[in-house]
Order: C-alpha cells, then sequence, then structure tokens
C-alpha cells in the first residue's frame, strides 16, 4: 500500500482512505462517527473515535446529501510565485494549520435548494395563521368563526401549534428566500434536480446553512476560503490536484473547453484525491471571506490556526468565489485561482429596488453555486451569529425593508418543522386557505 506522509498525516491512497489523531471533544450524535476502524474508505481517527463519511436526510424530504471527512495537518495557503497564471491575490504563501473536518461531497442542487425555498410559502402561510389568533382578529366579525376554527384545529396538531404560538426571534429564525422575480432568468441554464444551484447571494447560502443546521441537530456552513482550497488540495502541491498538466482537467471539471456553454450535474467527473467531486469548473463557490487587494499580505510569515486565517468581510463585495466554473478557462479553475464578487454589477437585471439581498441576476452569478462544511466541533453563539447572518448594515438593511414589505419572511426552524409543515398543509385546507 502506497503510503504518502504529509503533514503528519498519513494518506492511504492505494485504498482511498486517510487517517489523523486529534484532541477533540465528544461527538454530540453518531453520525459521521465510527467507533472503530473502518476497513476501508476515509476516515480521520480523533481520540473519541472516526470521522468516516456519512449520508443524510434533507429535512422534510427523501434527499439525501453527502459529507466526506477530511483531515487536519499543516497546509501551504496560496501559489508559489513559479506557478503558472498565478495571481497576485493568491499569495504571498503562508503555512495554516487545520482541524479536521467535514465537507459535502458535492455542491448543493436545485433539488436540494428547492426544498428551502418551498419555505418561504409555509412561512407565509404560518404568519397567516399567527395573524388569525391574534386578539384582534377574534374580536372581529368576519373573522371570528375562522379563528375558533384554527384553535380548534391547533388543538390537535400541537407541533404547528408551537411553531405558530411562538414569538419568532430574529437571531433563531430563518429568513426564507422570496419567490424568484423572473424565473427564466434564474432557471436560464436549468433548475435540474442534479444541476447545482446557483445565483444566490452570499447571504441566502448562509441562511441555507443556518436552516440545514437547526432542521438538523447538527452545525453546518460555509467553508472558509483556507478550508476551501485545503479540501481541494487534498494533499498536493500542485496547480491542479491532479498535477501540473491542464490537458487533464477535462477528466475532472466541467469548464469552457467541455461544458459546451451548459451546467452539467454534479459527481459525473472524477473527484479529487480525498473523494470530493466538482471543486474545479462546474460551479464557482461561495467561501466565508472577503476578498483583500494585497492578497494574504497580513498573514505573511505567520502560522495561524484555521480559524484566525479568515478575511471576514467589511462591505458587501467583493467576496470570495472559489474553483472557477463550467464557463471558465483552465487557469482559472487552478486549486489557488480565486475570483471576487460584484454586487452591483451581479444585480444589474433585479427590477426591485432595494435589490434583493437573496438573488442575484446577471452573468457571471448564473456561475455561482456553493457547498457546506461541518466543523468538527460546535462554535459559540457569538460565532454563529458571524457565519450566519447579515454582516455589513446594508445586507442587514436590505432584508428589513423586504421583511417590511412582505417579499421576505421569518420563521422558527428546528428538527420538529417537516411535522409542523405537514400539519399546516392539513389545516390549511380545513380552513380553506388558497396557497400563494
Amino acid at each position: 500500500m502506497l503510503r504518502v506522509l504529509i503533514a503528519g498525516v498519513v494518506l492511504y491512497v492505494a485504498m482511498g482512505c486517510f487517517s489523523q489523531t486529534v484532541m477533540a471533544k465528544p461527538p454530540v450524535a453518531e453520525l459521521g462517527w465510527s467507533k472503530t476502524e473502518p476497513a476501508s474508505g476515509p476516515f480521520v481517527k480523533t481520540d473519541r473515535g472516526y470521522m468516516v463519511p456519512y449520508k443524510t436526510t434533507l429535512p422534510g424530504s427523501d434527499l439525501e446529501f453527502e459529507m466526506i471527512p477530511v483531515p487536519g495537518g499543516m497546509f501551504m495557503m496560496g501559489s508559489p510565485d513559479s506557478e503558472a497564471d498565478r495571481e497576485s491575490t493568491e499569495g504571498p504563501q503562508f503555512e495554516v494549520q487545520m482541524e479536521p473536518f467535514w465537507i459535502g461531497k458535492y455542491e448543493v442542487t436545485w433539488a436540494e435548494y428547492h426544498q428551502f425555498m418551498a419555505l418561504y410559502k409555509s412561512f407565509k402561510k404560518m404568519e397567516a395563521l399567527r395573524l388569525l389568533l391574534s386578539p384582534e382578529s377574534a374580536a372581529d366579525p368576519r373573522q371570528e368563526e375562522q379563528h375558533k376554527k384554527l384553535k380548534m384545529l391547533l388543538g390537535k396538531h400541537q407541533t404547528l401549534k408551537t411553531h405558530v404560538a411562538n414569538q419568532v426571534e430574529p437571531a433563531d429564525a430563518i429568513t426564507a428566500p422570496t419567490e424568484l422575480y423572473e424565473p427564466s432568468i434564474t432557471y436560464q441554464y436549468g433548475d435540474e434536480p442534479r444541476q447545482p444551484a446557483v445565483t444566490m447571494t452570499q447571504y441566502a447560502a448562509k441562511h441555507y446553512t443556518k436552516w440545514l443546521s437547526k432542521a438538523t441537530g447538527q452545525y453546518y456552513r460555509l467553508p472558509t476560503d483556507v478550508e476551501w482550497e485545503y479540501a481541494c488540495r487534498a494533499g498536493t502541491k500542485t496547480a491542479y490536484p491532479f498535477g501540473d498538466d491542464p490537458a487533464l482537467l477535462g477528466e475532472y471539471a466541467w469548464f469552457a473547453d467541455n461544458s459546451e456553454g451548459e451546467l452539467q450535474k454534479v459527481g459525473t467527473k472524477k473527484p479529487n484525491p480525498w473523494g470530493i467531486h466538482d471543486m474545479l469548473g462546474s460551479v464557482g463557490e461561495w467561501v466565508l471571506d472577503a476578498q483583500a487587494e494585497d492578497g494574504f499580505a497580513r498573514f505573511n510569515g505567520q502560522q495561524p490556526k484555521a480559524s484566525e486565517a479568515v478575511i471576514w468581510p467589511t462591505e458587501v463585495s467583493p467576496r470570495v468565489v472559489r474553483g472557477g466554473h463550467w464557463d471558465a478557462e483552465a487557469k482559472a479553475c487552478r486549486s489557488a485561482s480565486r475570483w471576487s464578487s460584484d454586487d452591483e454589477t451581479w444585480k444589474e437585471e433585479d427590477p426591485n429596488i432595494p435589490l434583493s439581498p437573496w438573488w442575484f441576476t446577471s452573468e457571471p452569478a448564473h456561475s455561482v453555486g456553493f457547498r457546506v462544511v461541518r466543523p468538527l466541533n460546535t462554535p459559540s453563539q457569538d460565532e454563529l451569529n458571524k457565519v450566519w447572518e447579515a454582516d455589513v448594515d446594508d445586507i442587514r438593511f436590505d432584508v428589513e425593508d423586504r421583511l417590511s414589505e412582505g417579499r421576505g419572511v421569518l420563521g422558527q426552524v428546528d428538527p420538529k418543522l417537516p411535522e409542523a409543515l405537514e400539519q399546516l398543509e392539513a389545516v390549511s385546507k380545513e380552513l380553506g386557505l388558497q396557497s400563494e
């Protein structure tokens, strides 16, 4: 068996598995954990057990998504000066101390993202029920009968009653995305179930991870820039995870030379050495970081932990998008390459004022999607807010304006939400409430 020692991590390449021992808090659930060393496949050894790949069902559906464990270790971030087609924002290189984490085997697909989008209508219905329960409705002769009937029905549907009766606190709530203004623009390149979802803003992608976390009881978020590149490289130091020859890119990625100008399905190309698909080409992927004009100059000569190597945004844009995309040249699909968002340009076709905090409308946003990560340990509430919520006033004000206009809606999310939504449909039918 071929062994390659990289920064203290033993990669069992021939068997496709790797291991590493780290100190970690006990896992809060068995999902993604094994008490014994797996006979095959990727794993990460910790003092509490073995992190392993897992599949889990998206809440309220029969859709499964897959997560792959990534080992920790020392990692050289960025590209060397000698790399062909290198951009200045890819350096200077610096070492990062990485902790293990899980990352999505694939980018988030339209099938998955549509589950999140569907929350808008459901939360609107709950909002209507909440108004119908109010003392004002009870005192209104035109709504008195409906008010009494709703109270009676909620007595039979306790899970829905809890979700409707509880005051929705913004800090705990999910901001469901509005319905699309013009679906033909967003779905210009398709919305097939296995195509990666595209055109969402970073804010929308962050709230997807918040919804996923609260609904599953496991913590998910967008990757940081260093986590993304570390997972993409998979222990390699070459321009691409498969080497330096761009002639081989077509085996691993959908890009300008082979996509035929179309958005392709996930998982149809070879994975990288750690079993992760489509990190190059396909669609560009949101990370949490801002794009700095001087690249990584602030980390030059340092060896920060991964949590200390994040460039947190202080403005709406530019923010980092990784991995090239289906219409990009090979040089833009290197492991170190990055591009940056332009909020104003990417919303040129948006007819709404204020512009949507949930959707982009113009190219190249049709080539932007995301994947999720699950860190080894759950952070504090302050850290959760930092990776899930609006992080600058312009975005925060846009969200508030949209909510005040009724174009967005807040909703409570927990593991019982799918049950509450089933009950919501039954109660809505009994009350004769029409779908919006």
